[in-house]
Formats: C-alpha cells, structure tokens, sequence
C-alpha cells in the first residue's frame, strides 16, 4: 500500500493513538482519566482494548511492567496532566531499572498555554528523562503516530524499560492527518563474533574455578531455554540475582548456588569470590552491585544485548555482545567437556544443597507464634507450584523469600531488586492475572509496603482476578529496622500501629484470612488458595532472627 492511501484524516488525535496502540497488539489500558487526557478514554470505548481504571497512578506503571516483563511486550499506563504523571514517576524509573518495557502516555496543557501559569502545567518530558529510555512531547499533531511508535520500539528493544510521551489537550483534542506504524517485527540481533565465543570457550577450558552470574535478561524465555543447554554440557556452577529467578530448571539444581542480592554472605558469593572465571550472562550492575562481589581476581566475560556499563567494578576483560540465545547456543558447541568441580567449589554446592534438605524437612517444626519467616518460606513453596505467579514486594521477608524459595519456570517470580520499590506485588499481581486469567497469581508483602498500593483490592474484586495476597504483619517497617540497628545500635521512624487484614480485604469485597496460631498456617494458606477470586491472608510474623541474613547464616542455626 502506498504512503498516500495509508494517511487518514483523524477527527481527534485521540482516535489516532487509539488506533496506534491497537496495531501495536495492546489489550489493556491501565490508568485514571482527567481533563487534558479524557478524549483518549473516549476513544478507548470505541476499541476493543479493555480500560482498567485504578486507584492510584503508580499502581498503572506497577501493572504495565508486569505485562510488559512477562509478555516482553510494552505494558501501557495513560494518566492525565500534571500530578497524574507525577505520581508515574516511581512506577517508570521501577519499571526501567527492572527492564520491563512500558510505555506511558500523558496528558499534558495545551500548547499555546505552555508557558502561562495554568493548573496541572508541568515539564513532564524533563521530569521523566533520567528515569525512563525515552521521554518525548508530541509537539506537532502530524508527528503524533511516529512518536507513539517509537516510545514502544524504545520500550521494548534492546535491554527492555520505560518509555514516556506528553500529549498535549490540543493535539489530542484536534483534527491529526496521520498514518497508523505497523509494530514492530520482532527484531532479532545475530550472535557475538565466532572469534569471540571460541576466545571464551578457551577461557572456560582453562579455568579451574568458572562461575556463571545470571541476571534479569537471561531469564527471558528464548534465553533461558538455551541456557539450560549450556548448562547441561558444561556443568558449570551458577548463581542469579533475585531477577533472575527461575532462569535455571530442576535439573541443574545440584549446581544452582542460588540467588544473590543485598548481603554479599551467600553461597552464591562464596562460589564468586572462588572464581578464576566469571562469566555474567544477562546482567546489569544494578540489580546487585559488583563491588559487593567482584574481587577483581577474576576473569570477567560479558554476555548481553548491550555493552556492560562500565564502572570501578565492573570492566569485563571480553564482551560477547549480540543476541544471547544465539550467542549461548554458539558457546555450547565450543564446549567439549564438562567441568570437573574443584574440592572447594564442591564442599560450597553440597553445603547449599543440605540446607536445602535442612528446610524441607525440618521447615514445618519451627512452631512459634508469631511464625518464624522459615516456617512460612516452607509453607509457601508447598503452594508455589509450576502454574502459579508469584510476585514479592520490597521488605525484610524479600531476602528470605529470594534466598530460600525457588522456582524452574521464567519469569514466574517476580521480584523488585533495582529500585528496591514498597508496593509493588499487589498491582504486579493484577498485571500478570490479566495475562492469563487461567494461572493462579500469589503476591505477598510486608504490612508496610501492602498499605502503600492496597487500595488496589478493589481493582482485584472489580476485575474478579484469581489472586491471593499474603501479608506478612509485624507493625513495622523491618528491613529498615534491622539495617538501622546494626548501623546505630537502635532504630527510628519504623513503627506503626496494627491492622486488622482479614476486616480490611473484606471491605473491599476480598475473602480475608487471618492466620492465629502456628499450626492454622498450612490450613489456613490452603483455604486461602482454593478461594477463587481475591483473597488476603495476613500471618504475623517473628523477625528475631533478620540479623543472622547480614551474617553467614547457616540454617543448621535455626534448623
């Protein structure tokens, strides 16, 4: 079809990017309405795209990013001007640091009033820059399907994340001539150089102890099959950040060291601070700093869509930089033997697998109330299984649930480790259920972080989405707390007062659950689950022994 018979005249540019997001395959729509934004809504009625209005703006991005992380395609948030998208701002800079590409259109003043002292103006593309990929305003009303176009090319290439566009009342209120893009192809990168891969496969052959860091990217589905190749021929051990949890299947789990994050006393970090070789796959610094487990003694290889970022820490001696599924793949094939496991690197893996058994046997005996973070890790990972999402807010139960519950299937964990955001599990939740209504979802947080996005429940009963939510209650803001006693021997500003949960949820319309005595936990999650339809289960907890996570806690200590 030619250029000329594919521009239209748009009665209202709102109908225009209306039909942008349809070509570009998005079926939902998160986000609150106002003035500047309205008639975009009004054209959503016309669409077969499904509007989910929320509570709070942020809670839109928080829901975009799960799309986005578990489809790879852009997640999209539509707020109105001025506090609408500044209330974006947490959501876009949680969504970039975690590569989960969303897209955001905001409504912005009319032009002409840009530079007048009228209500909701605000810079928003200046405010959204250091936060997101791309932050651009659509200044000319023929420009409108380009820019659109681009912020989800933006989103979601390269090292997915946040991409954000300012729509001026004016333009989407006004008559565009405009051409609607075809979405992008799904671009594929080649693999790193041949001469490159065979140079690491040397490395590899040569190396006595070689450890393999899986970050967020690695655990893409494409990659993660792959991966699962490598592993299988080379029998090298590995570790992942929270990220990438599920990145490794069952069958290598003898030599899966775990996770990595916060504290640098795992066995993943013993396995690292042994290494004659790294080989970081899928990685980036921010989401477990390389000062915390680089000791600089180590061969370091890069594998990744993007060059590395290069900081103090961080300088890879060889960068294998292309598609990593292609470029894992063309390792394998250079690897001719697997890898006889050092004594040291050996008594590390067999530790870690004990105290695996440790939990599983000994998990369900830790009897005090309130219960011990162990005993609901074990709890939960009887419930977690293959066809259930789990999605992990940002508190002192996070470490415990990323060092000791696991998981064989990509993406199906879902954990904030870059910006480290409060409040995030819930409206990740409702994301990732709208992606496959037939899977149940978990989402579990602390008390803290569960008030700062739980007016969202409503969202949850309006939609009926099949989501348990399990707080853990402590009346406080306990990752903080432990951190500050350790630094000043007290702690300040971390205590609030109780809530009762179960009367909560149920006035959202939610089925509540309170958990009240060690031995209802198991019947209780139980009950919990099989409710079809939102549902809240709070479990208070004993923190007593967060300490020991800053330590090298052995669970034979608790156990």
């Amino acid at each position: 079809m030619s250029h000329e018979r594919r521009v239209k005249e748009w009665q209202h540019g709102a109908d225009l990017v209306v039909a942008q997001l349809e070509a570009q395959g998005v079926k939902h729509v998160f986000g609150i309405p106002g003035a500047k934004i309205d008639k975009v809504f009004d054209s959503l009625v016309d669409s077969p795209i499904q509007i989910i209005p929320v509570r709070h703006e942020a809670n839109a991005a928080f829901m975009a990013g799960a799309v986005g992380r578990i489809t790879g395609k852009a997640g999209v948030a539509l707020v109105t001007s001025g506090p609408g998208c500044s209330n974006l701002v947490t959501g876009m800079a949680t969504a970039n640091s975690e590569g989960d590409p969303v897209v955001a259109l905001g409504g912005a003043v009319k032009r002409a009033d840009k530079a007048k002292l009228v209500h909701q103006s605000m810079d928003t593309v200046t405010m959204f820059s250091p936060v997101t990929k791309y932050s651009v305003e659509v200044t000319a009303p023929d420009a409108l399907s380009e820019v659109v176009s681009n912020a989800f090319r933006v989103a979601e290439q390269g090292r997915p994340g946040s991409a954000f566009v300012s729509l001026p009342q004016d333009i989407v209120d006004g008559p565009v001539t405009g051409t609607i893009l075809p979405p992008s192809a799904n671009l594929q990168m080649g693999a790193a150089p041949d001469e490159a891969i065979a140079q690491v496969a040397a490395m590899i052959d040569k190396a006595k102890n070689p450890v393999i860091l899986l970050g967020l990217m690695a655990s893409r589905q494409e990659n993660s099959a792959v991966l699962h190749q490598l592993l299988e021929k080379s029998r090298i051990p590995v570790t992942s950040t929270y990220q990438a949890a599920g990145a490794v299947h069952q069958e290598h789990f003898t030599r899966f060291a775990g996770r990595v994050g916060l504290f640098n006393n795992q066995a993943g970090d013993r396995l690292l601070h042994l290494a004659d070789l790294i080989i970081c796959i899928g990685y980036s610094p921010v989401e477990y700093e390389p000062e915390k487990w680089n000791t600089g003694e180590a061969t370091l290889v890069h594998i990744d869509v993007l060059p590395a970022y290069e900081e103090r820490s961080y300088a890879p001696d060889i960068e294998l930089v292309g598609d990593i599924a292609g470029t894992l793949k063309k390792l394998t094939a250079n690897i001719h033997s697997p890898l006889d496991l050092s004594p040291r690197a050996s008594e590390i893996l067999v530790d870690r697998q004990h105290q695996r058994e440790l939990l599983t046997r000994r998990g369900a005996h830790l009897n005090q109330f309130a219960l011990h973070p162990l005993r609901i890790v074990h709890a939960m990972q009887d419930i977690v299984n293959n066809d259930v999402t789990l999605t992990v807010d940002m508190g002192s139960f996070h470490i415990w649930i990323a060092r000791y519950l696991y998981s064989f299937r990509a993406r199906q964990v879902m954990i904030s480790n870059g910006q480290q955001t409060m409040g995030v599990a819930l409206p990740w939740a409702i994301g990732a259920w709208l992606v496959n209504p037939g899977r149940k979802v978990v989402s579990v947080s602390g008390d803290g972080g569960f008030l700062q996005s739980s007016m969202e429940l409503e969202t949850a009963v309006r939609l009926k989405a099949n989501i348990l939510h399990i707080v853990w209650v402590d009346n406080a803001y306990n990752m903080v707390a432990i951190q500050e006693e350790k630094k000043y021997q007290r702690t300040s500003g971390v205590d609030f007062g109780p809530v009762d949960f179960k009367v909560y949820a149920e006035a959202f319309g939610a089925k509540g659950f309170a958990v009240e005595s060690a031995e209802a936990l198991e019947p209780v999650l139980r009950a919990a689950m099989d409710t079809d339809g939102p549902a809240v289960v709070a479990i208070p907890v004993d923190y007593s022994d967060n300490p020991l996570l800053m330590g090298q806690l052995h669970l034979s200590q608790l156990l």
